[in-house]
């Protein structure tokens, strides 16, 4: 019997030593995908736990975002009513203003009035002065009138005691003393001289009557003139005190309306001061926060920006990992697949070198 030849094919020694050098490989592979492996299942750990916070920041801006909704509609309103109060006074600060220059106009119709009124016045007042003087004139010619007619009666009552004198006188026996020469006709003489006397006497008395008559009737005369200019006097003089009377009644209630209408004057400036200052007031104040509502809603809106942009990069980023995670899991997969075909290929290629020893084996 010729030996068995123990001895392997060259070419066999060098596929097997390949692949031992492929199974070595695929070991190294298999060892480098389960570390791999172990450390995409902890990033995998790590990117769910943040996909948890992320979920949790992204309903987070979501509830803000309504939150702000909400906020910024108030804040609308708010804007909306400050509008809304803001032409409110607005048109009550025209309708003050109207006032106010309604007050300036019968402010200034009242200085006008006023002015027009103390001409009215000064000229009353003159009439006043002109009317006393003369009531002063009248005055002094009253009492030189009355002092005339007392002179004129106390003429005519000595005149007239010298009259009445005179008559008794021619009235009063004349004794003639005459020599009663038996020459001279005494009786007749004495006769004569009775008639002469008696006419002359007759005479004089004629003439004192006459002229007391005259002077009565000018005396009359005067007397009912005087009294009549006395009575016009005194008629003037009242007329005059009327007048100066109804002067000062009138000049008494133009000062009391003067004043009234100088404190109404006061009063309504002050009024008006008051009103115009208050709306003032109640204006800056709305329009102060009026602009700092303006102010609050430009930060959270820019706040509200800020969170959007951070949810879109949110967003983006956990796009991206997911497709970062996605894509790992495909090429896990696809190397789990490669590495059981290559653990059942060489499991397949041990379990024929067992069975053929003499043909895969070494000598």
């Amino acid at each position: 019997m010729n030996p068995i030849e123990t001895g392997l094919d060259p070419e066999i020694q060098r596929v097997k030593a390949q692949e031992k050098e492929q199974i070595k490989t695929l070991n190294n592979k298999f060892a480098h995908f389960i570390d791999k492996v172990r450390t995409l299942e902890q990033q995998n750990q790590v990117l769910k736990t943040k996909w948890s916070i992320l979920q949790g920041q992204k309903t987070g801006p979501r509830n803000m975002e309504n939150v702000f909704k909400v906020q910024i509609n108030s804040l609308k309103k708010q804007l909306e009513d400050l509008g809304q109060q803001k032409v409110r006074l607005e048109s009550e600060r025209g309708n003050m203003q109207d006032l106010l220059e309604e007050f300036k106009r019968k402010y200034e119709e009242e200085i006008n009035d006023r002015s027009g009124r103390e001409n009215e016045f000064v000229l009353l007042k003159k009439d006043v002065d002109e009317a006393y003087i003369k009531k002063q004139e009248m005055e002094v010619k009253w009492q030189d009138l009355t002092d005339e007619i007392h002179f004129l009666m106390e003429l005519y009552a000595k005149e007239l005691r010298e009259l009445q004198a005179d008559v008794e006188m021619s009235n009063t026996p004349v004794v003639i003393s005459v020599d009663s020469s038996p020459e001279l006709d005494v009786d007749s003489i004495i006769a004569e001289a009775r008639v002469q006397y008696e006419e002359m006497a007759e005479n004089s008395r004629e003439e004192a009557e006459n002229k007391y008559r005259i002077t009565y009737e000018e005396i009359q005369e005067k007397a009912g003139r005087h009294g009549e200019e006395l009575r016009a006097a005194k008629a003037e003089l009242n007329e005059l005190n009327w007048m100066i009377q109804r002067l000062r009644t009138e000049i008494a209630v133009l000062k009391e309306q003067n004043a009234k209408l100088e404190a109404d004057i006061v009063q309504a400036e002050e009024q008006g001061k008051i009103t115009v200052a208050d709306a003032s007031e109640k204006l800056q104040k709305l329009e102060q926060a009026l602009q700092m509502a303006k102010q609050e809603m430009a930060v959270q809106l820019r706040e509200y920006q800020a969170l959007m942009n951070l949810k879109l990069a949110l967003d983006i980023e956990i796009a991206t990992y997911s497709k970062l995670l996605e894509g790992e899991e495909s090429r896990l997969d696809s190397s789990m697949q490669n590495l059981s075909i290559l653990t059942t290929t060489t499991g397949y290629s041990s379990g024929m070198s067992t069975r053929f020893p003499g043909k895969f084996g070494s000598s």
